[in-house]
């Protein structure tokens, strides 16, 4: 019954946007479609969401949808044609509409704080990171620079400012307009970009609330430098977070990313906090069938790390061998599983109330004891997915099957470590009645056998108080 617990998220684009590749893109291993609303439309993203609701309503899949907001992104201006800039090459960076006559060579930025905010001696990274320009003077409405290396560069290209709190709002009116059309779609997951702070995750989080998306759940996506201050409050109120490398790599030096990503899944496992490690996986497989050496090995690190997901980009967007691709990341992810033994590490009681840490005491006890006894799995009762949670942050080496009434639940459990989670649409307040239907399915689709012995942990209604409650049963007795 064990499959892969590190789970994998995919990007959705022209290479997979099909009924057909969905389907396939499920079989192989994926657990979570990401729509990256940097380019997406929401023409094109509603079918594509309709198709995946199709599928997972027909029980062909059990896909999540995740919705990646854009941001406002710093960008130089319109050109011309390329510029061909050369080391050592002096000229400046307009604030967008103010560059005066006579100057041939330059640049414009749409940041208008872009001077005020440098500082000289600071680095601007061009063109994500192709290109570096050193800051040497400031005016009123420009930076002079200094080129670092030679480049071509053309309209609209990324600009980042490593190290520079950037004056912009933690939340935008596209990303409000695409957060709309993610509760209207049923989304299960908000990927909120350039997160610098708790509050731009606050702030996000009233807007889901006051507009009927409350059940939605907040990663963080961490990708950029303001984050090293802020980290464990933005790890506080997340339900997840990010480790977003491509930007990250930009504004923080490239030899420190590896670093940060340890550090940000271990203060996450701490935390009891699920945690993704993206971009860049398997990049060469957007263009070749067979991985670096280096990429399986970036994967393997990052299961052994003990991150719940791993994430493609490119590679399922227009790659050309998007389902090699996840069928390369599902045979790394297994072999790096082999490698562990998972202790059931101890993690912060923040954020629980008193019922909440027996139900955790309950959970390791349930997976040691499980373990220790070699029993087939945990089944567990769920409406909210908070013991799913629970059980996924002391990374259980067996696998954990959450049933669930909530669809909202379902959809956040397809992202947590070694949770399998069920649709159990007739959930009844007694839990003998969820037991047997439970374990009736799983022994109808032959997951368990009748001498099978299994853990259950549920809540059980007493009145107007729910007592958590563990029981090991022996499937006979309960078909």
């Amino acid at each position: 019954m064990l499959g892969k617990r590190t789970k994998i998220i995919a990007t959705v684009g022209p290479a997979t946007a099909s009924k057909e590749m969905l389907e396939e893109l499920y079989k192989q291993g994926i657990n979570i479609i990401r729509f990256n609303f940097s380019h997406a439309d929401y023409v094109t993203a509603w079918e594509i969401v309709e198709r995946i609701h199709e599928l997972n309503d027909t029980g062909k899949t059990s896909l999540s949808l995740l919705l990646d907001t854009k941001w406002p992104e710093l960008r130089t201006g319109d050109v011309s044609e390329k510029i061909q800039f050369y080391k050592g090459d002096v000229f400046s960076v307009y604030i967008a509409g103010s560059k005066p006559e006579g100057d041939e060579k330059y640049l414009t930025c749409d940041y208008e704080f872009l001077p005020e905010d440098v500082v000289i001696g600071g680095i601007i990274e061009i063109d994500s990171w192709l290109f570096h320009v050193r800051v040497i003077e400031k005016g009123a409405t420009f930076v002079k620079v200094e080129a670092q290396n030679d480049a071509i560069i053309g309209s609209r290209r990324h600009v980042n400012l490593p190290w520079v709190r950037i004056r912009l709002p933690g939340i935008t009116d596209k990303d409000k307009e695409d957060i709309l059309f993610g509760i209207k779609k049923w989304y299960h997951f908000i990927a909120a970009s350039f997160i610098r702070t708790p509050d731009n995750v606050q702030e996000i989080r009233s807007f889901l609330d006051e507009n009927g998306g409350k059940e939605i759940r907040i990663i963080s996506k961490i990708e950029n430098a303001e984050w090293i201050e802020n980290l464990e409050a933005i790890v506080a109120v997340s339900d997840g977070i990010m480790v977003a490398r491509g930007d990250l790599g930009i504004e923080v030096p490239i030899e420190k990313v590896p670093k940060y990503q340890k550090r940000i899944i271990d203060l996450c496992r701490q935390s009891g906090k699920f945690v993704i490690v993206a971009t860049h996986m398997l990049e060469s497989m957007i263009e070749h069938p067979f991985p670096t050496r280096a990429e399986v090995s970036d994967i393997f690190r990052a299961v052994l790390h003990w991150a719940d997901a791993t994430m493609l980009s490119g590679e399922t967007t227009t790659g050309k061998y998007p389902i090699e691709s996840v069928s390369m990341m599902v045979s790394v992810i297994r072999e790096a599983e082999e490698e562990l033994e998972h202790k059931h590490h101890e993690y912060s009681n923040d954020g629980l109330n008193t019922r909440d840490i027996e139900k955790k005491a309950l959970i390791r006890s349930a997976l040691e004891i499980a373990e220790k006894l070699e029993l087939k799995t945990v089944l567990l009762f769920t409406k909210s997915g908070l013991l799913a949670r629970l059980a996924a942050a002391y990374r259980p080496n067996i696998e954990v099957v959450a049933f669930t009434p909530s669809e909202y639940s379902l959809g956040f459990m397809r992202g947590l470590y070694a949770i399998n989670p069920v649709l159990l649409p007739n959930y009844s307040v007694i839990h003998s009645e969820n037991l047997k239907t439970a374990v009736s399915r799983l022994y109808n689709e032959g997951k368990l056998e009748r001498n099978d012995r299994v853990i259950a942990v549920t809540d059980i209604q007493n009145g107007a108080h729910e007592i958590p409650a563990m029981e090991i049963i022996t499937i006979a007795d309960i078909l």
